[in-house]
């Protein structure tokens, strides 16, 4: 605990209450424009606030703290979250604010870092709110570690920053994806072996790496408990966030999508040892085959996305999950039970209307 030895004093030419104290080496003021004793009372009590906060090394620098930063990002996530992380924050972060003592963090150095990555960089606005939550997260680090009370609060994404939009299929591309399914192999045209997956997503949803998740036994009737998730890496992790663990209706065409590639797994898996990489391949080559937009495995799940904006709200929410304090299994498959018929239905008159042929689903 800091013990405070002066007390504030009044400024005449600044008409507000001042005190100065020093910890570890780091000098501060605290002030109070309220008059009289009270305003005294209370820049005593910020400082005292200061003394007695704990704050340790208040000198270290930021790129001093952050390989222990990132040995925590390590120690608790998957490889395929804390490696973006620090790809970003050694190319935009720590050039910025590398230098810069923990104590001298402050929302516009912090933007500085947003700024710089905008204006050299050229990144996304995805790309930019993601690197605004690793520095924000390194500060939070920082702050649990007792090595500043900084809170980031106005960090702003520059205005003119492009959304990134992903390429999706249209009615038309929907028409191929759902009555083509050979490609040339080896000069030879062969059925795609992923094809029921390509379907899978835009039909119910699924992320990729979901995808190459599922088992036979997640699915209940209509209803598929998803449950675990494969990343780049090839790592089983349960999901991309908490609500990755949900329940999704199949609807008609869906369900057949599943059985058929049920029936050709021979492994409790839908897609065995497939890798994210190999999936992307195998999408791309198709696209490029029947001269479809370049969609990527989660532009498949956009497509289904942007389709399912047309239903009504209640029944997106059950496509998009529950959380995890739900009881999937004993609830939703009970008493949502009218619930998942009526989804499965909508979803039916919608992709039908969409592709305007019944046969090619």
């Amino acid at each position: 605990m800091g013990k405070r030895t002066n007390t504030a004093q009044w400024l005449p030419n600044q008409n507000r209450w001042q005190i100065n104290v020093q910890k570890d080496g780091v000098r501060r003021s605290f002030t109070s424009a309220k008059p009289g004793r009270t305003g005294q009372r209370e820049a005593n009590a910020k400082a005292d606030a200061w003394l007695d906060d704990g704050i340790d090394c208040g000198n270290k620098k930021v790129k001093d703290i952050y390989p222990l930063f990132l040995e925590d990002l390590q120690a608790r996530t998957s490889r395929s979250n804390w490696r973006p992380v620090d790809t970003r924050f050694r190319s935009w972060a720590l050039p910025v604010i590398g230098q810069v003592k923990i104590l001298s963090l402050t929302d516009q150095k912090l933007q500085q870092v947003i700024n710089n990555a905008y204006q050299a960089g050229g990144l996304s606005k995805k790309s930019l709110c993601n690197l605004r939550n690793d520095v924000v997260s390194f500060v939070k680090f920082c702050r649990k570690s007792r090595l500043t009370t900084f809170r980031p609060e106005n960090i702003i994404i520059p205005t003119g920053a492009a959304k990134q939009e992903k390429a999706i299929f249209q009615p038309q591309d929907l028409a191929v994806l759902f009555t083509q399914d050979q490609v040339p192999y080896n000069s030879l045209l062969q059925s795609e072996p992923y094809i029921q997956g390509f379907r899978l997503q835009v039909l119910a949803g699924f992320r990729p790496g979901e995808l190459l998740g599922l088992q036979k036994s997640d699915r209940h009737g209509s209803v598929v408990f998803v449950q675990r998730s494969i990343n780049d890496n090839g790592e089983i992790t349960s999901g991309k966030n908490e609500n990755a663990r949900r329940s999704v209706v199949l609807n008609t065409a869906a369900q057949r999508c599943w059985d058929l590639q049920a029936q050709a797994a021979t492994t409790p898996y839908l897609f065995y040892g497939v890798s994210q990489s190999n999936y992307r391949t195998h999408l791309a080559r198709y696209c490029k085959y029947y001269n479809l937009p370049p969609v990527t495995p989660y532009g498949l799940r956009h497509t289904f996305v942007s389709a399912a904006k047309t239903l009504p709200a209640g029944m997106v929410k059950d496509l998009v999950g529950h959380s995890q304090q739900m009881d999937t299994f004993g609830v939703y498959g009970h008493a949502l039970e009218g619930d998942v018929q009526r989804v499965s239905n909508a979803l039916d008159s919608l992709f039908l209307q969409l592709l305007k042929q019944e046969q090619a689903l």
